[in-house]
């Protein structure tokens, strides 16, 4: 048997990285953060998705419902709730999670791996978060908006316990998240919600979700460990065709409701909710552009920062406005 010739320093190198690959990978928590437990507390309620709870507003905007200060007051109060019940969600699976976050690259620096908040208190102020919005929308607006955020907390924490492992139901969980966003502002000021609007908005969170897990699957290809582990068992080509189907239906869905006639007489100068179309597809195909990319990962910083994106929703949304003002 002959002995192993030595490695060379390029052989050694890619033996090295190989090794690192084969362990996973284990960061010591960084020293907790200045700025106390309050900022902790913040920022682990993730300040930056609340952008998503805008959407309460979708059901009453379609109405034309956002003209008084009753329906305003009422608007800020779910807003509020709802982004009480998200917060209790993420702090509760932080602490859940806090173990193992601290093994991962990126999930190390949140407040509670690095112990900025103990486990115990996110515990705590989670669940008091999660008993009072439920109360506080039984008591200020109606037990049907008290109904949804139990339903939304009690899904959402299935998901952080075992439903995020589960192929397809994670999708149609986070989906159906961002769909309880768009219900609840019509729930809370009595307005019937459209079988179109429901299947535009449900389809269309379903682009931009399974959207997002295409575009972390491209970034994160090869790095294992580095991700959602059920990534892994999804395909690109997979959440490709998941995405294309959803944008496809919610195209459709929302022609349909555009050219569906309401009760009101159109006396419009101009049939501004069937032009709507246009810019809506054109936002969808702009969309697409970065979930083609795989840079659809954060869809809040697609949204926000795409200057083009940003102009086709303003025209979206003036066009909308024209037709229900009917001018």
């Amino acid at each position: 048997m002959t002995e192993a010739a030595p490695l060379t320093g390029a052989a050694r190198t890619r033996e090295a990285a190989l090794d690192e690959q084969r362990t996973p990978l284990q960061h010591a928590a960084p020293p907790p953060r200045k700025g106390g437990l309050f900022r902790g507390l913040l920022r682990t309620a993730r300040p930056k998705q609340w952008v998503k709870n805008v959407l309460v507003v979708a059901a009453p905007a379609a109405a034309g419902r956002l003209f008084s200060a009753h329906v305003l007051t009422q608007l800020a109060l779910v807003f509020v709730l709802f982004t009480a019940c998200a917060a209790a969600v993420y702090l509760i699976n932080d602490a859940r999670d806090a173990d193992a976050d601290r093994a991962h690259p990126t999930k190390h620096h949140r407040p509670v791996a690095t112990g900025q908040v103990p486990v115990p208190v996110a515990y705590g102020v989670g669940g008091v978060l999660a008993v009072l919005a439920p109360a506080a929308a039984a008591w200020l607006t109606s037990p049907f908006v008290a109904a949804l955020l139990t339903a939304y907390l009690g899904m959402q924490l299935a998901y952080c316990v075992s439903l995020k492992h589960v192929l397809v139901v994670d999708l149609v969980v986070v989906t159906t998240g961002f769909l309880m966003r768009a219900m609840i502002g019509g729930l809370a000021l009595g307005i019937p919600l459209s079988r179109w609007f429901l299947i535009t908005t449900g389809f269309g969170a379903l682009f931009m979700v399974s959207a997002k897990r295409y575009s972390e699957a491209v970034q994160m290809a090869g790095k294992a460990g580095a991700t959602r582990a059920l990534l892994t068992e999804y395909t690109t080509g997979y959440l490709r065709f998941v995405w294309q189907l959803a944008a496809g239906v919610a195209v459709l869905g929302y022609c349909l409701w555009a050219l569906e006639e309401g009760g009101v007489p159109n006396t419009s100068v101009l049939p501004w909710r069937q032009l709507s179309m246009v810019a809506f597809i054109l936002a969808v195909l702009r969309y697409a552009v970065f979930a083609d990319r795989g840079t659809a990962g954060e869809p809040e910083d697609v949204v926000l920062r795409d200057r083009a994106l940003a102009f086709i929703g303003v025209v979206w949304i003036a066009m909308y406005g024209l037709a229900v003002a009917n001018w």
